[in-house]
């Protein structure tokens, strides 16, 4: 099953800082996650003036359980950086390779 994962980052003073400070441990999951073929595209989210507010990710999970599991450790979750995350179900078409 393929998913569109929205996470918002809160826009109060420590929001970059606590968005920076796991960002490494954040980009090193996405990493193994593409390797394995979960994580199939992944944005950054950006405000008018360039600055970080959120990510966007296409991601397949076996089933939504298996989405939760990983929410549960996804450092953005975890680092308290997404106060907002939004799921919904989505298809890639098969014209567009990951």
């Amino acid at each position: 099953m393929q998913f569109l994962v929205i996470g918002r980052d809160d826009s109060d003073e420590g929001a970059m800082s606590r968005r920076l400070a796991v960002r490494d441990n954040h980009l090193a999951l996405a990493q193994q996650m593409k390797d394995t073929g979960e994580l199939l595209y992944a944005v950054a989210l950006m405000d008018d003036n360039e600055r970080m507010v959120g990510s966007a990710l296409i991601m397949e999970f076996e089933d939504r359980a298996a989405l939760d599991a990983w929410l549960e450790v996804e450092p953005y979750v975890v680092g308290d950086v997404w106060r907002t995350v939004e799921v919904s179900l989505c298809k890639v078409p098969g014209f567009i390779k990951p």
